[in-house]
């Protein structure tokens, strides 16, 4: 059976990481507070990407961390610390550009998939072979590949592949740039490209000085078109360009690339609506669409000349954007089973139900012993309501799939169980389910 593609989003911040994944995003990459090349985007803490690791891993989600600029020698020092605590939540790799990194992380965490950037310049067949040798897993080739180069290196190493599809493109050779380093003291190397491509110029021939234009800034790719010949071409990962950009580009742009990978995968018309086309061009597209390097080695139809500007955009979409994706965290529907009987310890089954994605699980907790009221005996609405009081989880017992109830109790006339007890119960039981599901505890 033929692997399916994975759909990799970018997330410079949380709402846009939980965009993405409630659009339908496989995997999301992203960035700690250190070693990421995108340094001004807000970035993540240590509490909060540790979270998504968790959260993503609940709905069978993987992330990875860039850790993809030049460092400096008194950095990778500090590199293992770093990564430590997300390697312990199951980290599912690292995007790397350095080599002085990739030996540290191959060093200290042998087990960690390791990926090379696009930074690194990959452009043949020897020079994957080469990181194949140093542990690394994936390649992310270099952006100016054609289709049929990139699969000459897949078919020829057995790497996976992880190729650019939708964002932003470089003037420079896979961001192999000093031109902001040269003009304003900021590399893009570092994580703090100024963006001197998006710039104007003047050109001037034979002591001519042409008007102001544009002449290093590229349009921006859309290969939605392109889907099934990518697709086809097996390459292994499907990546949207983004980090610096808003939650509602993550998260829509994710959406429209979502629904015709699955309409390919299930023998469905791929080719995009016009309406689609136009609304991903109004998702933070900069002039007119293209399509990149697959089919082409370069040219002048590639550069946006006139403007860098993004295209105006549309309140209605990101309005529905947000609606759809933005305004809730998504949440495993559970089931609850609860007993209080007089004279037995109290039970508190939690289980959640079998998918296409992940098997059934079930954890069950006890308490102290059930004993007869004194005064006021517990009532059903009380236990009901201590037990749904599932807050900040990554659970719900609210399952829109599902008529039937979702909370069973079994409560003997005239029983009393302290409240805070029952909170106890629901506590440790819902503890013990995510760890269950996440580490197989």
């Amino acid at each position: 059976m033929k692997k399916k593609v994975e759909l990799l989003a970018p997330a410079g911040n949380l709402d846009a990481f939980y965009g993405a994944i409630h659009a339908g995003a496989d995997a999301v990459y992203l960035a700690g507070t250190k070693y990421g090349a995108r340094a001004y985007a807000d970035n993540f803490t240590q509490e909060d990407l540790v979270k998504c690791l968790r959260y993503a891993h609940l709905l069978h989600k993987n992330v990875y961390l860039t850790i993809n600029t030049l460092a400096k020698e008194e950095e990778l020092k500090d590199l293992p610390a770093f990564l430590q605590p997300y390697v312990e939540e199951g980290l599912d790799g690292v995007i790397i550009q350095d080599f002085g990194v990739l030996k540290t992380v191959a060093k200290h965490f042998p087990g960690l998939p390791l990926h090379a950037s696009t930074q690194m310049s990959v452009s043949g067949v020897h020079g994957a072979k080469l990181l194949k040798e140093m542990g690394v897993e994936r390649i992310v080739p270099a952006r100016e590949l054609s289709l049929s180069e990139i699969c000459r290196i897949k078919q020829e190493t057995g790497l996976e592949i992880e190729c650019f599809i939708h964002g932003a493109m470089c003037y420079c050779y896979s961001g192999q740039c000093l031109f902001s380093s040269i003009l304003g003291g900021r590399s893009g190397n570092r994580g703090r490209c100024a963006q001197p491509c998006r710039l104007p110029y003047q050109v001037t021939i034979g002591g001519r000085t042409g008007k102001e234009c544009y002449p290093l800034s590229l349009k921006d790719m859309c290969t939605i078109e392109l889907l099934p010949e990518l697709i086809e071409a097996g390459i292994d990962s499907f990546k949207i360009e983004g980090r610096m950009k808003k939650a509602e580009y993550a998260a829509g742009v994710t959406a429209y690339y979502r629904k015709y990978i699955d309409r390919y995968e299930n023998g469905e018309k791929t080719m995009p609506s016009k309406k689609d086309l136009e609304d991903l061009s109004h998702l933070y597209i900069r002039s007119e669409r293209t399509d990149g390097y697959y089919h082409r080695r370069n040219g002048k139809e590639m550069v946006t000349i006139t403007s860098p500007a993004y295209q105006a955009s549309d309140e209605r979409l990101l309005n529905t954007i947000q609606e759809k994706y933005l305004s809730d965290i998504q949440k495993l529907p559970i089931q609850m089973k609860a007993e209080f009987v007089i004279g037995n310890p109290a039970k508190l089954t939690i289980s959640t139900k079998q998918t296409s994605e992940a098997s059934a699980y079930e954890v069950m907790v006890s308490g102290d012993i059930v004993s007869p009221a004194q005064k006021a005996p517990i009532t059903m609405e009380n236990v009901i309501k201590q037990l749904r009081k599932l807050g900040d989880s990554s659970f719900t017992l609210e399952d829109q799939s599902s008529k039937e109830s979702n909370l069973e109790i079994n409560l003997d006339d005239g029983a009393f169980y302290p409240l805070k007890q029952i909170n106890d119960l629901r506590r440790e039981a819902v503890a013990r389910l995510e760890e269950v599901m996440l580490h197989g505890q």
